[in-house]
């Protein structure tokens, strides 16, 4: 490993001991699915060690537990960075040709996709005010409590409104011929 002089001595003195602390820490929390990459997951740590210790040269008494620290975090970047990368395998049809997924829905799809959108806007209209406040803010995602809060309502008031009006939204979707 070659290393610049704008490190402290008595740091790159202690190197090899930082670098098998690392090693042990991103070994204890690495995935067995990521074992194969624990080298770079290692060097990715590493990395972050020496820029921190060259923009602040009064850091290099590493601590333990940031030690782990930065190698807990460097193996959490790589399972993010896996997550985001989301791989589609090719179908190979008999002809040899490969069909990729579209990423935009068809016109077909759309066309159903708007006409359900016109189908619950328009029976959420048909609910009473209270009941379409409460399923609305249901439908958006928040909770019981949260809608409570929101309307400044009890729990059980808005539990109420919400189970109500979701019932009458899906007997308005059903004589409209909707249905999940």
């Amino acid at each position: 490993m070659t290393v610049d002089d704008s490190l402290p001595a008595e740091f790159i003195a202690r190197l090899p001991e930082v670098e098998r602390k690392l090693v042990a820490a991103v070994r204890r929390c690495c995935p067995p699915w990521l074992s194969a990459d624990a080298d770079d997951l290692v060097q990715a740590a590493m990395i972050k060690v020496l820029d921190r210790t060259r923009r602040d040269p009064a850091a290099a008494e590493v601590a333990p537990a940031y030690l782990w620290r930065i190698a807990y975090s460097a193996v959490v970047d790589e399972i993010r960075r896996r997550r985001r990368r989301r791989e589609v395998p090719l179908e190979i049809e008999g002809d040899g040709a490969c069909e990729l997924p579209s990423p935009t829905p068809g016109p077909d799809r759309w066309a159903s996709s708007r006409a359900l959108g016109a189908a619950i806007a328009d029976c959420l209209g048909r609910l009473l005010p209270v009941r379409r406040q409460a399923v609305t803010l249901h439908l958006l995602g928040h909770t019981i409590p949260e809608i409570a809060d929101l309307l400044d309502w009890s729990a059980k008031r808005a539990d109420n409104n919400v189970y109500r009006g979701l019932t009458d939204l899906r007997r308005c979707l059903d004589r409209k011929g909707v249905s999940p």
